[in-house]
């Protein structure tokens, strides 16, 4: 979800709307890194190996997808080699994936996962889903910003004009909010009134493509019937394809590895789709487009396919994973939570929603950082050495070598027992008793109290992306008393009194 910019009063904007763009250094002035030299800490041989050529590889592929899963795979190697530093290979992989390395240096822990972020000793030049990248013909043969390494030229232009597209959204951001949530708790409380339930899986989704096209390329979908309707399919279809071979879905093996694993999709297959919705950008989105042209110096290909990249993998895939756990989670929970949030949200949001409304609603931040937590909506992070490198766990140090891919799988990482008491339970008050914590939340590709800027790849939006999610919930709460329901359905709604 590394999508949007801090465009909130009192939140400070990380770039301007100017055109000119800065050298390509890959770390101007910033704040500190969390990744401090190792001090006094013995220096340990990386254990774990990567096994025999082709053998190693399948071996742990079928481990990860089959046997284990990816929790299991990274804990029971955690376990074995008594490390959360250690090597192993992570899919996919040869021998159908020719030109893919799978060999990895997991970092597990909140300490050794920081170095992730730290633009001097790493880089992320097409290493957004580890050594694998997806064919650049799903995006127009070019590569979008996400693939792109902050010392290439064109990071800062695209991630500027990202920003400041986020930053003029701004004026619309909470109207088109709540009005698309009006339209799909509409839908929905039909649905409950006449069947007793109702999936919002679909209705979330139309909400959320509908919302940001709005907001980010300036678009109203409802001008065209056909993107209406099924534009947030086609991005399912363009997102699936695209992440497949990476993703354990659960299906019965061994189908799943044969008909999803063993290679990477062609982009024909959605190409149609992807056309309609570049066309609908060109025509739909001009102001936006064009200020991409005159004011960041980008060609209107490279606009346009930034700019579905961003609404399409990064925004709607990213929402599309977050607020269904965050639904969930608030309406399965029998602790009284909800009678909590909702006398916050009534004596502190205001009548009107604003983006200042979430910032008074302390638990229902909590709630949001402890869900994406718990459920970090993207569950690997991939960064490859810039140079030779000491790297440190909470009690070793490791050489990495240039060249060395790491990944950290964060659903381990954000557990880490000696940063979270009690990790394996959700603390809905955990960062309100605990706001220091928020030095640990990495879930927006860098720390939640880092800085977003041109030359890191941390999400430019994180602010915006909880405060999104805050009045999300705040919405909920103000128009129920109470909601019930499941990973996929809502089974009952009660109306505010």
């Amino acid at each position: 979800m590394s999508f949007m910019m801090s465009m909130t009063p009192g939140i400070p904007s990380s770039s301007s709307s100017s055109s000119s763009s800065p050298s390509p250094s890959p770390s101007p002035p910033s704040s500190p890194p969390l990744s401090s030299p190792p001090v006094s800490l013995p220096v340990r041989t990386i254990p774990g190996a990567y096994g025999w050529p082709l053998l190693g590889p399948i071996s742990d592929r079928l481990d990860y997808f089959w046997f284990q899963g990816p929790e299991t795979f990274f804990k029971k190697r955690t376990e074995k080699y008594k490390s959360t530093v250690f090597r192993t290979n992570v899919p996919p992989s040869f021998p159908l994936f020719l030109n893919v390395n799978p060999n990895v240096v997991a970092v597990l822990d909140g300490k050794s996962f920081s170095y992730l972020f730290d633009t001097d000793l790493v880089e992320k030049k097409n290493t957004l889903v580890g050594d694998f990248m997806p064919s650049v013909n799903f995006t127009g043969g070019l590569r979008a910003c996400a693939y792109l390494d902050t010392a290439e030229p064109q990071h800062a232009k695209i991630k500027n004009f990202a920003m400041d597209i986020l930053k003029r959204s701004s004026k619309v951001w909470v109207p088109e909010l709540t009005a698309n949530l009006s339209t799909m708790f509409d839908t929905i409380e039909s649905e409950v009134s006449k069947d007793g339930s109702a999936s919002y899986l679909i209705p979330l989704q139309k909400f959320i493509f509908n919302f940001l096209t709005k907001c980010l390329v300036g678009a109203d979908t409802a001008s065209s019937p056909k993107i209406a309707e099924s534009g947030y399919a086609m991005l399912d279809r363009w997102l699936a394809l695209q992440l497949l071979p990476t993703v354990k879905i659960g299906l019965l093996q061994p189908l799943e590895e044969i008909l999803l694993h063993s290679f990477a999709y062609p982009s024909f297959l959605v190409s149609g789709d992807y056309n309609k919705l570049y066309q609908f950008v060109k025509e739909q989105g001009k102001e936006v487009v064009k200020r991409g042209e005159t004011e960041f110096g980008l060609s209107q290909e490279e606009v346009i396919h930034n700019l579905l990249f961003v609404l399409g993998f990064n925004a709607f895939g990213g929402f599309s994973v977050f607020l269904p756990t965050l639904i969930s989670t608030i309406a399965s929970d029998t602790t009284g939570l909800q009678d909590k949030i909702v006398k916050e949200v009534r004596e502190k949001a205001g009548s009107t929603l604003t983006f200042d409304s979430a910032k008074n609603l302390p638990l229902v931040q909590s709630v949001v950082y402890e869900t994406l937590r718990c459920n970090p909506p993207v569950p690997l992070q991939y960064a490859r050495a810039r140079k030779d490198f000491q790297l440190s766990s909470h009690d070793s140090v490791f050489d990495i070598k240039k060249g060395e891919l790491l990944c950290g799988y964060q659903p381990q990482v954000m557990k880490d027992e000696k940063v979270f008491d009690e990790p394996e339970t959700f603390q809905p008050d955990r960062f309100l008793k605990n706001k220091e914590l928020l030095n640990y939340l990495y879930w927006s590709n860098g720390p939640q109290t880092g800085s977003p800027s041109q030359y890191n790849k941390q999400c430019p939006g994180k602010d915006t992306v909880t405060l999104t999610a805050c009045l999300f919930v705040a919405y909920v709460f103000q128009r129920y008393d109470s909601i019930t329901g499941t990973a996929t359905s809502i089974t009952a709604l009660e109306k505010a009194k």
